[in-house]
């Protein structure tokens, strides 16, 4: 539930904006009456939008607006004003205010204003989740434990009231385009779209033509003309990722457009105008290329001119256990569960792994497990095989006899593989055979063949959750189904 407060010396007013936010079920709504009580709720209270008057007696909201944001850079802030006063408002959006409202208050303008600032609230939550931050002072909101990301949000912060390019450095996985779009939708831009460009799955031919466009006939397959890129995020942000490898040629004509305002299509003689906000982002050594020449000097500087450093997750081990706690909520949400946490085996594997593919991995390896959990806590057998490997742990081949423990009686039947304790089928499983005639490789696919068809059925014939679940390699198990002549479609319903 998002804590919001209402800001204004006229109490109708704070009645009719508590009452139109009251039908949002997911609101708690405070008041203040003028700018110095609301100074003194927010410093006691953790909001997450304030809905602030301009003109108001003992301090202006202009002044009040100044002192909420040095408290809590974090806080949406909304501003109401009358028309009269629409330079006022003008000013509070450009010293940090998410937006402004005129008065009267039209009660869906009010509400559709305040669902875009959920959105950037939202933004910045899951720029919390990619990438954990601050660990406030005393009082104040506590939205990470890391130093360096409480940094990050006062660059975001400052980034919100200036137009100039963004660098973001940090290895794959560490959450650049998340920061990329939290700078976006919390800066003037906002209104505008947020276009992203990978720029290593871009062809060196066809660079020029996907940032700027081309015109008809520019070249041999232009059978229409193309706009690019930077008219598509005209007024908004235009997220250049993996900027180390874009071409010489492409830098040149990058750093114009950064410095002139303005492009021309591949195949035209006409320049364009452009408004635009770039955001680059690399987990390469730019300093290493400008020495070897293949990343030009002088763009560098142009983008480097506000950089923000991601570290990677291996160098804040302690965000770990609340960043899983956040990719659990979000797949709860998604997939309609109530997986609860993870094991405390699992945890301390978390917290042994350097996690090379950093945040991304970890988001990754909790979406696998909620596809094969069945239970509320997210147990080992449910991490990705991959992973385990990397980790050291070697799963059993349930196909493997010489692993299991197999036991022969003269003439009876006897239990190949008992499973009481199984990660894989969660319940005892009793396979037996006849001893009369003791062939270890006709016995080792009557096993097989049994085991199997127990699998498919735990699973509803599902060829998938049974290959993750039995640990065995879906080929290996297709090839076996085929052997054996297996229909899995004959379990679904069992």
């Amino acid at each position: 539930m998002l804590k919001v407060l209402v800001v204004d010396d006229d109490a109708g007013l704070r009645l009719t904006v508590k009452n139109t936010l009251s039908a949002i079920d997911y609101f708690d709504i405070d008041e203040a009456f003028d700018g110095v009580n609301a100074l003194e709720k927010v410093m006691k209270e953790n909001y997450n939008i304030v809905i602030l008057d301009v003109d108001m007696p003992r301090m202006s909201g202009l002044e009040a607006l100044k002192k909420i944001k040095q408290h809590d850079p974090s806080i949406i802030v909304l501003i109401l004003t009358a028309y009269s006063n629409v330079d006022d408002a003008i000013q509070a959006v450009k010293n940090g205010a998410y937006n402004y409202l005129s008065k009267p208050i039209q009660q869906e303008a009010l509400v559709n204003i305040v669902e875009n600032a959920i959105s950037a609230h939202k933004m910045i939550a899951d720029v919390a989740a990619s990438a954990p931050i601050l660990n406030m002072d005393e009082g104040k909101k506590i939205i990470g434990k890391t130093s360096h990301m409480r940094k990050v949000f006062n660059i975001i912060d400052r980034l919100s009231k200036v137009n100039t390019p963004v660098l973001v450095r940090g290895s794959s996985g560490t959450g650049k385009e998340l920061i990329a779009r939290a700078i976006h939708m919390n800066s003037g831009f906002k209104e505008g779209n947020f276009v992203a460009i990978n720029c290593s799955a871009i062809p060196e031919n066809l660079f020029e033509s996907e940032l700027f466009g081309h015109e008809k006939g520019a070249f041999t397959g232009a059978d229409q003309r193309k706009i690019g890129k930077f008219q598509y995020a005209e007024g908004g942000t235009l997220f250049l990722d993996e900027v180390g490898d874009m071409p010489q040629l492409m830098q040149v004509k990058l750093l114009r457009v950064l410095q002139e305002k303005v492009f021309v299509p591949v195949g035209s003689n006409r320049e364009i105008q452009t408004n635009v906000r770039v955001i680059a982002a690399t987990n390469r050594p730019l300093e290493d290329m400008i020495k070897s020449g293949d990343f030009r000097e002088d763009l560098y500087y142009r983008l480097n001119v506000m950089p923000i450093f991601l570290p990677a997750l291996s160098e804040r081990k302690e965000d770990i256990q609340s960043l899983t706690n956040t990719f659990i909520r979000r797949f709860n949400k998604k997939q309609n569960m109530k997986i609860t946490g993870v094991s405390s085996e699992v945890e301390k594997l978390f917290n042994k792994y350097d996690w090379p593919g950093n945040i991304r991995e970890l988001e990754n390896i909790i979406e696998h497990a909620f596809i094969l959990e069945d239970s509320h806590t997210i147990q080992i057998r449910s991490l990705p095989e991959s992973f385990l490997m990397r980790c050291g742990i070697e799963l059993a081949d349930p196909l493997d006899l010489e692993k299991q423990n197999v036991s022969y009686g003269p003439n009876e039947e006897v239990p190949v593989v008992q499973t009481e304790d199984s990660p894989s089928l969660g319940r005892k499983t009793t396979f037996s055979f006849s001893t009369e005639k003791l062939d270890f490789n006709s016995q080792k696919e009557t096993f097989e063949k049994e085991f199997i068809i127990s699998a498919l059925k735990k699973f509803n014939g599902r060829i998938n959750q049974t290959a993750l679940h039995a640990n065995i390699p879906k080929k290996t198990l297709l090839r076996k189904i085929e052997k054996y002549g297996i229909i899995a479609k004959d379990y679904a319903a069992l």
